[in-house]
């Protein structure tokens, strides 16, 4: 993996000299935020070892440089998911490399189902703290010999979500008019969503949304020591009585939060330290 690491790195940074500082990851339908930099050098996917191209609907794949907000950023525009078949370590390769360009921060989206009846779809939610399922279940990216350049072997993850960037979130979203709602983000493998009865669990685990992604990256931040904020945009409601979600649900969901969460990052962004 180190190896692929440097590999990628060395592409990117013969074709820009911008040092990103904070890495976006950027879910279904939220990766036009990227369109917004300034002196954008773009990277497919296809050009970096180790990327996948993106299978699911809404996502781009490709990396971008620029300036958004003023600050030297790297967007990651669309992911690849553990349930296309890929290893956690695929999936969280692209934090990696992130991390070894420059960035010290991680602001990662996600769409989500809220598990709050009283939640409405285009709610956003900043992530305080995350349920990892598949790894508890062993589906870990930080399975296996632990690589020391890296990061430690044991790295703790309580306060994973970094309490001075969730209060900017907050700061920030007042200060935009924007209802910013907070909670604990659950993933799930997927593809599959949720039976009533899993939902019924998750909300007496204490989970707030549900979702597919996020929580390995996160895990892969934190064992390089970057600062982390997290987003969930509610796409649907996953409440057991409700209609079962589907994908265009959420794809239509991004494109109406559109310019309230643009506007909330890029707000994050231009304060972040």
């Amino acid at each position: 993996m180190y190896n692929q690491i440097v590999q990628a790195c060395t592409i990117i940074q013969a074709r820009t000299s911008i040092v990103p500082r904070v890495g976006l990851i950027l879910g279904s339908g939220l990766a036009a935020l990227a369109d917004e930099l300034a002196e954008a050098v773009v990277v497919p996917y296809a050009d970096l070892p180790g990327f996948h191209e993106p299978q699911v609907a809404g996502h781009r794949g490709e990396l971008a440089i620029g300036l958004l907000a003023g600050q030297p950023v790297a967007v990651l525009r669309g992911r690849f998911h553990f349930y296309e078949g890929y290893s956690m370590q695929e999936v969280t390769l692209p934090v990696r490399v992130l991390h070894a360009l420059g960035c010290t921060t991680l602001l990662v989206t996600n769409a989500a189902g809220g598990l709050h009846a009283a939640w409405q779809v285009g709610d956003i939610m900043v992530i305080r703290d995350h349920i990892f399922l598949p790894g508890l279940a062993g589906h870990h990216p930080l399975l296996g010999p632990n690589d020391e350049r890296l990061g430690p072997r044991f790295p703790p993850m309580v306060g994973a979500y970094t309490p001075a960037l969730i209060a900017l979130a907050h700061t920030t979203a007042a200060a935009l008019g924007i209802t910013l709602r907070e909670g604990v983000y659950l993933m799930v493998s997927g593809p599959s969503f949720e039976s009533g009865a899993e939902l019924h669990a998750f909300r007496m685990w204490g989970a707030d949304a549900v979702g597919m992604s996020t929580a390995p990256e996160v895990v892969v931040a934190s064992h390089s020591a970057m600062q982390v904020l997290g987003f969930s945009l509610i796409t649907n409601l996953a409440l057991p009585d409700g209609p079962p979600a589907n994908h265009e649900e959420v794809l239509a969901a991004g494109e109406a939060a559109k310019p309230r969460f643009a506007a909330l990052v890029r707000g994050v962004v231009a304060d972040s330290r």
